[in-house]
Formats: C-alpha cells, sequence, structure tokens
C-alpha cells in the first residue's frame, strides 16, 4: 500500500442514495452493496483513500449498518488497524439527540467534537455509491495550489433518469471557480455531474457546519454551497477516469454487466489495488460438460450448467443442466438443475428450485431478494 501520507482525513457516508435501490438496501447500507463479483460499493472510496496516503478515515451511519461493519471489521484489509486514526464507524447513537440525521449537515454535526479534536488540516468528503478508482491525493494536491475554499468533483456524465432530485449539476466560468448548483436539472446529455466529494479545510468545515446546525439546515451543498458560492471560492476538480453509479436496480444491473468488456475492468482496476474482505475459499470448479461463456466468477463457485454473459459472486453453484444468461447472482446463490434463468439479480443465499423458469428484460431485470427460495 501506497504510505505517502498527505494531510488530510477522511469522512465517508455510508447511507447517502438509499432510497434509490430499496430492494438492495432492505438489510444494508448503501455503502455496503455488493459489487463487480467480490467487492462492497465502500470498498472503492476507502481503497482510494489509504492508497493515496489518507489513514485517518471516518465513516458516518444511519441504518442497517451491521453488513457494513461485519465487512469492514477492524480495517485490517485496509492496513487500517492503528493506534491513532485508522478507521471509525460512527452509528446514529452518537448524536446527543439520539435521532436519525437526514443531511450531511446533521451528519457532520454528531462528529464535530471528533473533527475539532484532529490534526489534519484538510478534510475530504465522500459518498459510497459509486465504483471507481479515485486519486485522493491528486485531488487535495489541486485544491491546496488553487488556493479554493472548497474544490468539488465532477465528471462528464448523463443525469440518471429517476435520479434528477437527487443529482446535482455544476456551472462554472473560465476558470474553473463554481457559479451556479442545480438540481432538478432538466437538460439531456452529458452535464458537469457532481460526484459527491468535496476538499476543505477542517477548520472551515468546522465553522460552516456548526453555523448551519444553529440556524436548522441540513443539505451541505443546497443549504451551504448553493447560497454562498459568491462569498466561497469553490473550484471544480474533472474527474476522467472510470465512474459506475448506482441510482436504481437497472443501472445496478448495468454497471455490473459493464464489467464483462475487458476495458471496462482495466480502467476500473489497473490504476491501483482495491481491497476488500478477504474470504478463504476454494478456487471455482469448472465440472465436466459445464459452459462458461464472457462472464466474471469470484471463487468458492461451482458451476456444472451454462453460465453466459453473467457476473457470479463467491460461492455461487449452477448445477447440471441449469441455463444462466445475462444475470447478477450475489454470494452463495444456488440454481438447481434445469432451470432458465435470464436477466435476473439475486441477493446473498438464494435458492433457485429445480426446473424454474425465471426470466427478466434488458430494461426490467427480475430482482429476489436475500435468503429467498424461488
Amino acid at each position: 500500500m501506497v504510505n505517502n501520507n498527505i494531510n488530510a482525513l477522511g469522512v465517508i457516508f455510508a447511507n447517502t442514495y438509499d432510497n434509490l435501490v430499496p430492494e438492495l438496501v432492505a438489510e444494508r447500507a448503501m455503502a455496503s452493496i455488493p459489487f463487480g463479483g467480490r467487492y462492497r460499493l465502500i470498498d472503492f472510496v476507502l481503497s482510494g483513500m489509504v492508497n493515496s496516503g489518507i489513514d485517518n478515515i471516518s465513516i458516518i451511519v444511519r441504518k442497517n449498518y451491521h453488513s457494513l461493519m461485519d465487512h469492514l471489521g477492524a480495517g485490517r484489509e485496509w492496513d487500517l488497524t492503528r493506534k491513532r486514526g485508522g478507521l471509525n464507524i460512527v452509528p446514529p447513537f452518537a448524536e446527543r439527540s439520539v435521532k436519525m440525521y437526514s443531511g450531511r449537515v446533521d451528519a457532520l454535526d454528531s462528529i464535530l467534537d471528533w473533527l475539532e479534536g484532529q490534526k489534519e488540516r484538510y478534510v475530504v468528503l465522500s459518498d459510497s455509491y459509486m465504483a471507481m478508482n479515485f486519486d485522493f491525493g491528486k485531488l487535495v494536491d489541486t485544491h491546496v495550489a488553487s488556493g479554493a475554499d472548497v474544490t468539488m468533483v465532477y465528471n462528464r456524465a448523463p443525469i440518471p433518469e429517476g435520479a434528477r432530485s437527487d443529482n446535482y449539476t455544476l456551472r462554472m466560468d473560465e476558470n474553473g471557480r463554481v457559479t451556479e448548483i442545480l438540481t432538478n436539472d432538466y437538460r439531456c446529455g452529458e452535464q458537469n455531474l457532481a460526484m459527491n466529494i468535496y476538499v476543505i479545510e477542517r477548520e472551515s468545515l468546522i465553522h460552516l457546519i456548526h453555523d448551519a446546525a444553529v440556524r436548522g439546515l441540513v443539505y451541505f451543498e443546497r443549504d451551504i454551497l448553493a447560497r454562498n458560492l459568491k462569498l466561497l471560492n469553490v473550484q471544480g476538480y474533472e474527474f476522467h477516469g472510470y465512474a459506475s453509479r448506482v441510482s436504481d436496480m437497472k443501472s445496478y444491473f448495468d454497471e455490473n454487466m459493464r464489467l464483462l468488456q475487458p476495458d471496462s475492468m482495466e480502467q476500473l482496476f489497473d490504476a491501483a489495488p482495491i481491497y476488500t474482505k478477504i474470504r478463504d475459499d476454494n478456487p471455482t470448479r469448472y465440472v465436466e460438460g459445464s459452459a462458461v461463456k464472457n462472464s466474471l466468477l469470484a471463487d468458492g463457485c461451482v458451476i456444472e450448467g451454462t453460465v453466459e454473459n453473467c457476473v457470479l459472486f463467491r460461492g455461487c453453484q449452477v448445477k447440471k443442466g441449469a441455463v444462466v444468461r445475462n444475470c447478477v447472482l450475489m454470494q452463495d446463490t444456488v440454481v438447481e438443475s434445469g432451470c432458465d434463468v435470464s436477466y435476473v439479480v439475486t441477493d446473498k443465499n438464494v435458492h433457485i428450485t429445480a426446473g424454474k423458469k425465471l426470466n427478466g428484460t434488458e430494461t426490467f431485470p427480475v430482482f429476489v431478494a436475500k435468503k429467498h427460495s424461488v
């Protein structure tokens, strides 16, 4: 791991955008949604921070965080088991009022005492709904060099349909200064779409959050940044790399299937390593008579049937005579013999019994909830 520590700490929000994928977050936070065969969404932002030398990271959770805590543990896989700093998970009962926060202002207000006790000069804020390989060190260096009060990360991408009110677009002048932050943007095509990653001085953040909390403000972007663009020097930072946004079930399916393209895998994983929880298991076993084509299979799978254009997570089983096409099957899913399954997303520990035909479409994949039997 990279060990060129930078003068910044990280804050990750685990439950932002839970409302967009209610099927996947019934028993977990957005941050712990499985992705790409063996990862969770939080692995990407967490690994990016660690690779950049950020070794003091707090993860603010709101609800359904037991799965996330089980995945992260003490942070050993990310080299975050440290006497000072390391990994810090902040549950909602840490707040004085014992209430669920509704925006980033509430969330950050709950850790103000912790922020005041830290020594790093800068704070990197990030959501955990995207899969990307991001260089946070370069971002912080650019922020320092620009002299900005706040740096916002964006990329050129279309606004996700059905999630326009949950995403922000930016307008900037010729010097890269943000002049307007838009929500409910109606425009089609590629826009300057915010990635909800920010850099700000720690002391400035404490002052802004304390002032906003006193006045009953909730949202960091709308209530603090958008209202003060003439007072604050907010700079835009364009990210040109690979980015997968999870904004609904279809986008989750599409972004997993996108990894079957070789160039997508290279862009997401070749820049720097992505770390995740280790599960000691056997290599995937392909039984005589099985057929696998254009698929991504994690360790521990046992394939006796036919698998085409699929992403299979750890421990999946496809029994003899079963045909699975264009599917995303999460950990320990079992497809019994004689099944015909296509355009299906299964959660963990799903059992599709013998002889069943389960077919969705490319525009509307079928979802089977965790531990269900079909």
